[in-house]
């Protein structure tokens, strides 16, 4: 079992005929992920060779659905181009929208996010790593070479936290892992992530890695607090953030106490969540919980 993304998941790419798109395509095939065609208006009827592989391109979403039953699309487009690219993909009825892009102004997020929801489209994203379902399927950029199948369901702010963590428990394995982006706005949550591992029979515990700024880390204490039975270890980047500076992602900003690692720990441990004060740390009370050998 896993969340969101399994190995019968087809997958579009949206600018997949770009340099980061063709790149990453590569590295999605190479580890088995389904993909199933590309999106490119302008190239509709081509198809582009990756190594064994001839992956066809699509003149819409929706032509790319309608000939492959696709159920996945990755977005690389430029931040000029995501909202519509998003809502090409809600309208198409494309069930996961997987945002890569940075630097994607936060009106326009707050509009696609809003529409595909709207129309049962998740989004997770954007300015994110993706998602990875160890031994299925790939669908960003998360290094699949980090982490093998396992117990271990872990949703994050931070990509290179979410390489860290995966790194350091490689040896347990995870069912899936979320990269659900930092900026203000993102289209899935670390509270969605926990509803789908905790109905997910094969993720035994769950790793929750946030960061200083907003306030989604306490709404995912009250969630983890009232919804969740099973064991959450969690870190929280910015223990060491000078106070009163802006730090990393643009939703890194901390008004007064609200917002700050120290309050985010606080209602963590209320909730009965283990919380690290460095990756490895966190990385040592997983294997605690899970009573594995290190």
């Amino acid at each position: 079992m896993a969340i969101h993304l399994t190995k019968e998941s087809k997958v579009l790419v949206q600018g997949m005929t770009g340099g980061e798109g063709m790149r990453h395509t590569r590295r999605m095939l190479a580890v088995g992920t389904n993909i199933v065609g590309g999106v490119n208006p302008r190239k509709s009827g081509r198809t582009v060779d990756f190594d064994e592989r001839s992956v066809p391109v699509f003149g819409s979403v929706g032509e790319g659905i309608a000939a492959t039953g696709a159920d996945v699309s990755v977005l690389f487009v430029p931040p000029a181009f995501a909202k519509a690219a998003v809502i090409e993909a809600a309208d198409a009825g494309i069930g996961l929208a997987v945002v890569i892009t940075e630097g994607i102004p936060v009106h326009d997020t707050v509009a696609f996010t809003t529409y595909a929801k709207d129309r049962g489209t998740r989004v997770i994203g954007p300015n994110c790593p993706g998602l990875i379902t160890p031994g299925q399927s790939n669908a960003g950029i998360i290094p699949a070479d980090i982490a093998r199948p396992g117990r271990i369901g872990l949703v994050s702010k931070s990509g290179t936290l979410t390489y860290q963590l995966m790194y350091e428990l490689r040896d347990i394995g995870f069912s899936t892992c979320v990269g659900i982006g930092g900026d203000p706005v993102v289209g899935t949550s670390h509270i969605d992530c926990l509803a789908a591992f905790q109905d997910d029979p094969d993720t035994e515990l769950v790793v929750l890695i946030g960061e200083i700024g907003g306030d989604a880390e306490e709404r995912a204490a009250a969630y983890v607090r009232d919804h969740v039975t099973k064991p959450v270890v969690g870190y929280i980047a910015g223990f060491t953030a000078p106070e009163g500076r802006t730090m990393g992602h643009a939703g890194a900003i901390v008004s007064g106490s609200s917002g700050t690692a120290a309050a985010k720990r606080r209602a963590l441990e209320a909730a009965g969540v283990r919380v690290g004060s460095t990756p490895t740390e966190t990385a040592r009370h997983v294997l605690d919980l899970l009573d594995a050998p290190r």
